[in-house]
């Protein structure tokens, strides 16, 4: 079942269930997939719905940095558990030793030998960590790894 049909299948056992926090989630998320769509101006597949459940919990983690900062426990924990009913529904993220591997290989590949060809890694990386990793964290790894090259 595409993904895309699995959120809305979801949206309505949650609506039965009467959980109103996935219930609420989930409409938002498809709510993004719709606006998504209407720019696209097509239907998404499977890796473009992933990449908008990337960017709904990217800023579901920044909500929950931004309200513990704040000191708002309460709304950080809210967030928190939003970002679970994504979570679910993102392919399993890899783990930092993961990414150090992948992006010793794209080094090599493309023959980055200092901190300047930070632009020549991260589009190649991105493109093979699609979905499975967060942006700042390759961007950190890619960072350390050149700064040691």
């Amino acid at each position: 079942m595409p993904l895309k049909e699995q959120l809305s299948a979801d949206l309505k056992d949650a609506m039965r269930q009467r959980d109103d926090r996935r219930r609420d989630v989930l409409r938002y998320t498809l709510s993004a997939l719709h606006n998504a769509e209407i720019e696209s101006r097509g239907e998404l597949d499977d890796p473009g719905v992933v990449d908008i459940l990337t960017k709904e919990a990217k800023k579901r983690r920044e909500s929950i940095e931004e309200f513990r900062k704040a000191g708002r426990e309460d709304r950080a924990q809210a967030e928190e558990a939003e970002l679970a009913v994504l979570t679910a529904y993102l392919p399993e993220q890899l783990s930092r030793e993961d990414i150090e591997r992948e992006a010793r290989q794209v080094i090599a590949e493309t023959g980055a030998s200092a901190p300047g060809d930070l632009g020549k890694v991260m589009p190649v990386l991105m493109q093979r960590l699609r979905g499975r990793a967060d942006g700042r964290t390759v961007n950190e790894v890619v960072r350390a790894l050149l700064q040691g090259a």
